[in-house]
């Protein structure tokens, strides 16, 4: 079956000619943020791209804002390819409003606020989305601010609480407390009841960490982060640690772990390589997870979205967790967005917002 062009539109326009159905049907184009060759933020440009449509299964997202994250820096680089399938483009969340349904869609309408997960695709005016990604904008949080929230929601959820297993009452470290990912795990570990440790380079980081709830913000430029561990917990260590540097901390999360301890690694920040010492690993009984979500199949990341709708979506609405935006950024301003999270001058989220 052919499909068409979406019914309702913001901008685009008509700029050639192809076969469809057997006849001429006019191409639309919209502009997205693409790379012109791996390198810096200034080989970022505004440009046209072929409009996506909502297939079978799929909803199409008018694009209010984009969440800027790390892999985003990564993908521009071109140490980051996108899945078989994704946009080339950048872009791992967004919120806006649907446009189109595509055939078998029933839980989403024209009009409806979203935000959205995605594999790629988000600096751009739309967006198709698998619509087990899609989640509503939650009451009390502006359609903009929404984009800060799929990404790291999700990330947090299903590392945290999914495969490590995070407890009431047991104690977490959070690398990273004041990114855009870190600001959203103190938040979702205290929820749960935890205690948090969190560790971060600034005493402006340690005071945003301490306001979200975190019991004990580190300032790993100061002190070794394993002794402050250590100090916070009587000797023991902690329960279960928030990764984003990879090799260069093994050892020391090794470490600063108690007894039964999960160690979940979602970022290479410090390297891929480094030694494990197999013999501490096994007479303490630690665990070593890694975890993506980008690669995840749509059927994983629509579970994990649906759980995120009923256990965390609550909380947001009702204020206990917000979203945490340190700068909205024109996105024909990509390249500065890009250059903020590079920096690691950014307290909480650096958003896009398509204009």
């Amino acid at each position: 079956m052919c499909r068409h062009a979406p019914a309702v539109r913001r901008s685009g326009h008509r700029t050639g000619r192809e076969l469809g159905c057997g006849r001429q049907t006019s191409v639309w184009r919209v502009r997205a943020v693409v790379v012109l060759e791996p390198g810096g933020p200034e080989n970022m440009r505004l440009s046209e791209v072929p409009d996506p449509v909502a297939g079978p299964g799929e909803v199409l997202v008018e694009v209010a804002a984009a969440g800027v994250n790390r892999a985003d820096l990564l993908q521009r680089q071109g140490r980051y390819p996108p899945p078989e399938g994704a946009p080339a483009y950048l872009g791992m969340e967004c919120s806006g409003l649907v446009s189109s349904v595509g055939e078998g869609v029933t839980d989403w309408h024209l009009g409806d606020a979203v935000c959205a997960l995605l594999s790629g695709g988000g600096y751009a005016e739309r967006v198709s989305v698998p619509a087990g990604q899609l989640l509503p904008v939650p009451r009390g949080v502006s359609t903009v601010e929404a984009a800060a929230l799929p990404e790291a929601v999700c990330t947090v959820w299903s590392n945290l609480v999914m495969l490590a297993r995070l407890e009431r009452d047991e104690t977490v470290l959070i690398h990273g407390g004041g990114s855009g990912i870190g600001t959203m795990a103190i938040q979702i570990a205290k929820l749960r009841g935890a205690r948090v440790l969190t560790t971060c380079g600034s005493a402006r980081k340690q005071d945003a960490c301490e306001a979200l709830g975190a019991d004990v913000a580190i300032n790993y430029r100061e002190q070794d982060f394993v002794d402050a561990v250590k100090s916070a917990t009587d000797g023991r260590g902690v329960d279960v640690i928030l990764d984003v540097i990879g090799a260069k901390y093994l050892d020391a999360n090794l470490r600063a772990l108690a007894g039964d301890g999960r160690l979940v690694v979602i970022g290479l920040q410090g390297g891929t390589r480094a030694e494990l010492d197999l013999g501490s690993l096994l007479g303490r009984r630690l665990s070593v997870i890694g975890s993506t979500l980008r690669s995840r199949s749509t059927e994983q990341k629509s579970a994990i979205v649906q759980t995120v709708r009923r256990e965390v979506w609550p909380a947001i609405e009702s204020g206990v967790v917000r979203p945490v935006v340190d700068q909205v950024i024109p996105w024909d301003r990509a390249a500065d967005a890009h250059r903020v999270l590079e920096d690691g001058s950014n307290v909480g989220k650096v958003l896009l917002q398509v204009t």
